[in-house]
């Protein structure tokens, strides 16, 4: 089976903690993603993530400012997988922690981030995959949550 390295999307997109919320918001419209992986500087050390779910809920739904640092609404309580990892860990993770994307590192550096999406299009591990997706979407219906 692949690699996580394999398939990851690793032309990122992505903040530093000196960035603010509307900084991230712009990055996920401008590249039509969900989520921003933050990094500490340019060395990339991943800090954390911003989704769209938190710029909502931590933000706009707390009428925090748009001139708030990303690091007040990024989740810091993160999954991750090394580049080396199969995928068939990657598709385990997505099932175990109801998420879409994970962030992938080498050690503590930012190096991609694979999606449902990038598994999906994987020609080996469709059915995984479409599994991966059922079971996510199944649990997100029953907990009202549709935006990991």
């Amino acid at each position: 089976m692949a690699s996580v390295k394999d398939i990851m999307t690793k032309e990122l997109l992505y903040c530093t903690v000196l960035d603010n919320v509307y900084e991230a918001a712009v990055k996920m419209k401008e590249g039509n993603i969900g989520a921003v992986p933050v990094v500490r500087d340019d060395s990339l050390e991943l800090v954390g993530i911003v989704t769209d779910r938190d710029l909502v809920l931590r933000g706009i739904a707390e009428r925090k400012p748009n001139s708030q640092k990303v690091t007040n609404v990024m989740t810091t309580d993160l999954v991750t997988l090394q580049e080396d990892d199969s995928l068939e860990k990657a598709i385990e993770l997505m099932g175990d922690h109801q998420i879409r994307r994970i962030p992938v590192t080498n050690g503590k550096t930012l190096t991609g981030i694979i999606t449902l999406g990038d598994v999906s299009t994987y020609e080996k591990s469709n059915r995984q995959a479409g599994d991966a997706l059922t079971f996510i979407s199944e649990n997100e219906e029953r907990s009202g949550d549709f935006l990991h």
